[in-house]
């Protein structure tokens, strides 16, 4: 094996934070980049998870609005609207076509290297890859992660499940999906397939599906759904699994209804959690440490055990979001050209969002999380009819509601379950990031009629201090 070629920076895997280092260091700071990446070009989230997700859910967003327009009568749904699963395939495909030329564009402008190919460390900075060996000043590992595929359960590997990968490249529609899982994936797909004509169930070990969240937002959340035909089985474990997903896979249960009820479907999605892609690429060898959960052991700055190699996202034991990918790529630029971030990645806002319809949003500190720390709190709440754009959208289920401090003014969490609830997020973020008290919000000039509008009268009802 020839020579290692010499880099200013080499990154392990093209997740989020690896491209925007290496287009940043190589396009700003004239830095030697490259990128190795066995994948999908543009890493995980571009072509096979949040932009292809998002695209379908779209897809089945219009199928379930097509079925409201009136046919012949005033009132009367259509419900003879069928869904074409190849065309809703050839739309994604086009999206994350676009999304990988994006990038390659980009790659090609910066002229950070991409490097095709699995990679594998042979030294503390030292990695192999498709006979060449490439050392670099900084390494960043971020390999991301994958569905986990619980092994434990008679039959399941054999079954030969669908992840949401597989899922995104079906081009028929299944006539019973079974998911296991009430997670973020899990509930998306949930409802988009039940949207485009599929039976769908919904297999969840936990008393409710999204275990995190506050229970009146997920009683609130579960009602839309099954109204809407997604049947969801809580408190329930899987015992066994038989035959094979796209033909017929049968579950062997143990839940409320007793210790072996059976049910049917014709595929099955595994989406009951995610583990770290941290085995085969060279940690050992290199004497990079992981944590008891299999990530790779970082600080707040994301520094490895070995100096001059990091690592972001997923495999590092980062929340499980692209933006914080992104947020974890200014973590290590900011070390990197000498201003480190204080604190680094302690203590940052993790926001959230749940691409339903409606969406539920999150950010700080939820309310039974409160209660189980002991942290008081005053509470606002308002349905989501308050927000009076959801009455022009005619979707005013749900509702929204914060957490500001029982002694002062600052917002301690927010959450809200509604149309487009996501973009209510960053104005609220940002009274929390800095500091400021609630009445913030509150003295805004919001355009008429936005959703955002409606987050002067929620702050508004702020209850008194009672100290």
């Amino acid at each position: 094996m020839s020579n290692p070629e010499q880099y200013d920076f080499v990154a392990l895997g093209g997740g989020e934070a690896a491209k925007l280092l290496a287009w940043d260091l190589a396009s700003n700071h004239g830095k030697k980049c490259a990128v190795i990446e066995h994948g999908p070009i543009a890493g995980a989230c571009p072509t096979v998870a949040c932009m292809p997700t998002k695209t379908l859910i779209h897809s089945a967003q219009l199928a379930h609005l097509a079925r409201q327009v009136p046919a012949s009568a005033p009132g009367t749904a259509r419900a003879d609207i069928k869904t074409d699963m190849a065309k809703v395939f050839t739309r994604k495909q086009d999206v994350v076509d676009g999304m990988a030329d994006l990038f390659l564009g980009i790659f090609a402008e910066t002229k950070a290297e991409l490097i095709r190919g699995h990679g594998e460390l042979v030294g503390p900075k030292t990695i192999s890859c498709n006979g060449r060996l490439l050392t670099g000043e900084t390494v960043l590992i971020n390999t991301g992660s994958k569905a986990l595929v619980d092994t434990s359960i008679p039959g399941l590997a054999n079954a030969k499940p669908l992840t949401h990968v597989e899922l995104l490249n079906i081009k028929t529609l299944p006539t019973h999906l079974i998911i296991l899982g009430g997670g973020y994936v899990g509930i998306e797909f949930a409802q988009a397939y039940v949207r485009f004509g599929a039976r769908v169930t919904v297999i969840e070990r936990n008393a409710q599906v999204l275990k995190k969240e506050d229970s009146d937002v997920i009683s609130a959340l579960t009602k839309i759904l099954a109204r809407e035909g997604v049947e969801f089985l809580t408190s329930t474990s899987v015992t066994k699994v038989s035959g094979t997903s796209g033909d017929e896979v049968v579950l062997t249960l143990s839940g409320p209804g007793g210790p072996s009820e059976i049910i049917r479907g014709s595929h099955l999605l595994v989406s009951a959690g995610r583990t770290p892609n941290t085995s085969g690429i060279g940690l050992a060898e290199a004497g990079i440490q992981l944590s008891p959960a299999g990530h790779v052991a970082v600080d707040e700055q994301l520094r490895t055990s070995v100096p001059g190699v990091f690592a972001a996202g997923d495999c590092a034991g980062s929340p499980y979001f692209t933006h914080i990918g992104w947020d974890d790529h200014r973590v290590i630029l900011a070390s990197l050209t000498g201003s480190p971030r204080e604190g680094g990645t302690a203590n940052r806002q993790v926001p959230s969002t749940l691409f339903t319809s409606p969406e539920l949003a999150h950010v700080g500190l939820r309310e039974e999380e409160a209660k189980a720390r002991g942290i008081p709190y005053r509470l606002t709440k308002a349905p989501m009819a308050a927000f009076l754009r959801s009455r022009a959208l005619g979707e005013t289920e749900g509702f929204a509601k914060a957490l500001v401090e029982a002694d002062g003014d600052k917002v301690l969490g927010f959450t809200a379950l509604g149309p487009g609830a996501g973009e209510l997020l960053p104005a609220v973020q940002l009274v929390m990031k800095l500091g400021l008290s609630y009445k913030e919000l509150v003295d805004l000039i919001i355009v008429h009629p936005t959703m955002c509008e409606g987050l002067v009268d929620l702050f508004r009802s702020v209850p008194p201090r009672t100290g």
